[in-house]
């Protein structure tokens, strides 16, 4: 589960939207105050960052300019009212990745956040999750030494599943991020799928090594061998 930071003083704004995001999938931290979103983002275990410009303490684009000054990839999502093309450079300058305009509806800030997340991923050429190496480029995966071969549709769910390597992925997610706009695809379709999967992974289907169901929710790829 990717973890974003909400940097956001308007209790009316930031708990529904807390909320909001909690059901898309993430794990949701939030901060009201600009110094406290720099100490927190600079932690190390937050996937992107949610920031509001307007915050009581420092201004959002200096918030900004400071988590950028330390790193350089953490992906920082703007919330703004200003709608002129010049705060928005003027943001973009400061180091953000993308921005959206209050108001704003749930569904496109998910759609922006999720991207800016396979962004982040993509950037990376090669994800490792115990000893299987998927090279994104080369679009080729190996366990240990040997090359696997995959489908299209299998390569792209071991890479959502790696990529999160001990967190659960829920269905409705991967259904959306694998199959896209293929509106004829099930759950059943998923799961037959996985299956196909773990079998090239070598994965005996009563104790998984790599993929394991979690009843309900979705599928976590273990980021430790049992």
């Amino acid at each position: 589960m990717h973890q974003l930071l909400l940097v956001e003083d308007d209790p009316a704004i930031a708990q529904p939207l807390q909320r909001a995001l909690s059901r898309e999938g993430f794990d949701v931290v939030h901060v009201d105050r600009g110094n406290d979103a720099v100490e927190r983002a600079l932690a190390g275990d937050i996937d992107l960052v949610v920031l509001d410009l307007t915050l009581p303490d420092l201004d959002g684009l200096d918030v900004c300019r400071q988590i950028r000054a330390s790193n350089r990839t953490l992906p920082i999502l703007m919330l703004t009212a200003r709608s002129d093309e010049l705060d928005i450079v003027v943001g973009f300058d400061a180091g953000a990745d993308d921005y959206v305009a209050k108001p704003f509806s749930i569904a496109e800030l998910t759609a922006r956040v999720r991207a800016r997340l396979r962004n982040t991923v993509a950037a990376e050429s090669t994800i490792e999750a115990q000893d299987i190496r998927v090279d994104l480029e080369a679009h080729r995966v190996w366990r240990g030494e040997e090359e696997l071969h995959l489908t299209p549709k299998e390569f792209e769910l071991l890479t959502l599943l790696a990529a999160e390597a001990g967190r659960v992925v829920p269905r409705q997610r991967i259904l959306t991020e694998v199959w896209e706009d293929d509106f004829y695809a099930t759950s059943r379709s998923l799961d037959v799928h996985v299956s196909a999967l773990r079998r090239k992974l070598g994965d005996p289907p009563d104790h998984p090594r790599y993929v394991t169901t979690v009843r309900g929710v979705g599928f976590r790829f273990e980021a430790e061998a049992p």
